[in-house]
């Protein structure tokens, strides 16, 4: 079974970090969130010059056996069909990261597809996609395991590389789906609720994909399921999803910084969160996603995202978005001028 040994940041730096933040050349919070992301990454790296070396993304990918069922707009081909179009640079993930000089690789958790060796691509499959969770368990125990375990691998290599902030997005027909179920079982909100269009469904796909996920839902609880993370994970989950869980809990075991995109890799922080709470002091919420359920794990997770930006999109896009924000904050602590240095009188 999985262990990771990730302890809640050393609050003796706490006063100090505040104390540098407050003798800034502005007024007191006048930075708003940046400061409190500004202290979150001073405590993490336990210093009050804190660095962002090497930042990665990493797009877990992954087939979902219940797309065929119908939970999706869009066919089961689209994941590997998306993953060649990451691999060839041309997804909004690729222009983001490009564009804010993040490194990316995709992690081929489980598609239904053989891509073979290929520059950018990290082999981490644990079977070609799911079984369909309307039926039975999307994966067994062992599975989803070694899903946890691929995932951590793939982040302990980064972190050996000298990476210290780590950006997570995903791709998978049918994830929307899965990240709603997660949802609804680990903060109580009404399924129906955490229920969005994903791809864009009309009314009746939405329906549909309402009336399997109740389904999916009453086969579990009929089953004598409840809901332990591990557990809702292995009967709901996606190859990718327990992929980035995994990935999650090693880089905060590594002292990491995370950067969490929208709904989907919600989902895996908060299944991680749940398996380890002292992994949230190690995130770094980056937008609210369009997504129904996304508000509830923000609030479960006593998260304050950076952007609101209406996005719905994946891949790890609000994460690449919001670091220049992450870095900005780095910045303005590390190199704005006190009232002392710049020899600016402080308000009486």
């Amino acid at each position: 079974m999985h262990s990771f040994e990730i302890s809640t940041p050393d609050c003796g730096l706490e006063t100090a970090l505040q104390n540098k933040i407050d003798r800034k050349t502005k007024p007191l919070g006048a930075l708003g969130q940046l400061e409190k992301v500004a202290k979150k990454i001073g405590l993490v790296q336990q210093t009050l010059t804190p660095q962002l070396n090497n930042p990665q993304m990493l797009v877990f990918a992954g087939d979902h056996g219940a797309a065929k069922a119908g939970v999706s707009a869009y066919p089961q081909d689209v994941t590997w069909q998306m993953v060649e179009n990451f691999l060839a640079g041309g997804a909004a993930i690729n222009v983001f990261a490009r564009q804010n000089g993040l490194g990316l690789s995709v992690v081929d958790a489980g598609v239904a597809h053989d891509f073979g060796k290929r520059p950018g691509l990290i082999d981490a499959k644990v079977a070609a996609g799911t079984a369909n969770y309307i039926e039975q368990a999307a994966m067994t125990a062992a599975q989803c395991e070694q899903a946890i375990q691929n995932g951590a691998a793939i982040v302990r290599q980064l972190a050996a590389n000298g990476c210290n902030v780590v950006g997570f997005g995903e791709m998978g027909i049918g994830n929307t789906a899965s990240a709603s179920l997660l949802t609804h079982c680990l903060t109580g909100l009404p399924l129906a609720e955490c229920v969005g269009r994903g791809t864009g469904l009309d009314d009746a796909g939405l329906a549909r994909k309402q009336d399997l996920l109740d389904q999916a839902l009453l086969r579990y609880r009929n089953a004598g399921g409840d809901n332990d993370a591990f557990k809702v994970l292995a009967e709901f989950g996606g190859f990718e999803i327990a992929a980035m869980v995994g990935a999650m809990l090693a880089a905060a075991e590594a002292k990491m910084v995370l950067l969490i995109d929208g709904f989907i890799v919600g989902s895996a922080a908060l299944v991680a969160s749940r398996l380890a709470p002292a992994l949230l002091d190690y995130c770094v919420f980056c937008h609210r996603s369009a997504e129904a359920g996304h508000r509830t794990q923000l609030l479960a997770m006593g998260a304050e995202p950076l952007l609101d930006l209406g996005l719905r999109l994946g891949e790890g896009t609000g994460a690449a978005l919001a670091y220049p924000l992450v870095q900005a904050a780095v910045s303005f602590l590390n190199e704005m001028a006190s009232f002392e240095s710049a020899g600016v009188s402080d308000k009486e």
